[in-house]
């Protein structure tokens, strides 16, 4: 009741009238930042003040930095549309997004700050969130979604993790295979209803009578299925069972994926796009399998830069986009700079993915591949930035 009253009275500036607005602004900026800097910091050109090693922050913050971001503002947005509450909105909306901010601070400042405090202020946000989300939508009786509400809390609980497993033994791979697989599982239960749902509105309005076939109990077998090879990547990375496992779930949800009428979509990159994040998705479970079950052929870093930059960076890039458009009052289409955005994306995963297949050439690669993010998230921003800041086109929200 307190939120909406504050949603009704807030007439201050447009940025925090929806949780979209300063989470995807701040998750565009602080991808720009951190894969500026990273290439150099990798390569110890550079020193940044951070108690992580190089690759250790690299990792918590594109996963627990900009992927958490990501999801807060999708989830902040999507959840008024579950339940039929107002969204969080104002200054609690301002308190969580600094929280976030304090966050990145104190990760890239830990040297100085000291590895609790640090850790203290980078796990609270998460669990903050945890409890909004959990709290709207309870309030609201939607107790269908409270499992993506409970993958935060492990989200959250992957974070906290990873400070743990970091101070204890000098790096946090398992935290880090754990928060990756969390967001994976995201893009994949998200993914697995937006998708057909986004596809088939888009097929009806050209009078298409075909649709997608959305999610049931197949769906849900997949879920299951992805869920435990995840859980076994992340615990057992190297065994045979667990290539095996993510083979099969591999290409479960590349039949999940083929019989939603993606090529159909073809002509509208804003849809089209949906199926690539989702593909990538797919092709990650695919080539994680290759690194574990024919490890001369691929890399376990290449493979899981296919869900990293491919699957987290085209899916968000895609949800961000067309979540923006529509929620500005802007008409639901992939301008040219927008299609360039997505281009630019797939790029980076191309060229990371190929600096793990060719090592003589893996510096140059990993330079072109930061290039094309920051690219990538330099269109984002610059295109979709003011519309982040500003009042809706259409003035009704």
């Amino acid at each position: 009741m307190a939120t909406a009253a504050l949603q009704r009275s807030w007439t201050g500036v447009a940025l925090l009238s929806r949780g979209f607005r300063p989470f995807f602004l701040g998750a565009g900026l602080w991808a720009i930042a951190a894969i500026a800097i990273w290439p150099s910091f990798f390569m110890g050109e550079v020193a940044i003040p951070t108690a992580f090693s190089p690759v250790d922050w690299h990792v918590h913050e594109m996963i627990f930095g900009y992927g958490a971001a990501v999801v807060a503002g999708f989830l902040l947005t999507a959840i008024p549309n579950w339940t039929g509450r107002l969204p969080v909105a104002g200054w609690p909306l301002a308190a969580l997004a600094l929280l976030w901010a304090a966050g990145r601070l104190a990760i890239f400042f830990s040297a100085p700050l000291g590895s609790l405090p640090a850790a203290v202020a980078d796990a609270a946000f998460l669990l903050v969130f945890a409890a909004v989300a959990a709290r709207e939508v309870l309030a609201g009786r939607n107790a269908r979604n409270i499992k993506i509400v409970v993958l935060v809390l492990v989200l959250a609980a992957a974070n906290a993790g990873f400070h743990v497993e970091a101070a204890l033994e000098g790096s946090a791979p398992v935290a880090a295979r754990a928060g990756l697989a969390i967001i994976v599982l995201l893009i994949l239960l998200v993914g697995g209803r937006v998708v057909p749902s986004f596809t088939g509105n888009w097929l009806g309005h050209r009078g298409d009578p075909v649709r997608p076939v959305p999610f049931g109990r197949a769906d849900a077998v997949v879920m299951i299925l992805s869920a435990a090879a995840l859980i076994l990547w992340v615990a057992l990375p190297g065994e045979t069972v667990t290539g095996i496992l993510l083979a099969i779930a591999g290409l479960a949800n590349l039949w999940r994926l083929s019989r939603w009428r993606g090529l159909s979509t073809f002509s509208d990159r804003l849809v089209l796009v949906l199926h690539a994040g989702f593909l990538f998705a797919t092709l990650g479970f695919l080539c994680a399998a290759v690194a574990i079950l024919a490890p001369d052929h691929l890399l376990p870093g290449a493979a899981v830069h296919v869900w990293a930059i491919g699957a987290i960076g085209t899916m968000t890039l895609a949800m961000m986009t067309r979540a923006t458009l529509g929620h500005t009052g802007h008409a639901l289409a992939a301008s040219r700079g927008t299609q360039l955005v997505y281009l630019a994306v797939i790029a980076a995963m191309v060229a990371r993915v190929a600096a793990g297949l060719w090592p003589t050439g893996m510096v140059p690669l990993l330079h072109a591949a930061a290039t094309a993010w920051v690219l990538a998230f330099a269109g984002f921003v610059a295109i979709y930035g003011p519309m982040l800041v500003r009042g809706r086109a259409d003035r009704d929200g």
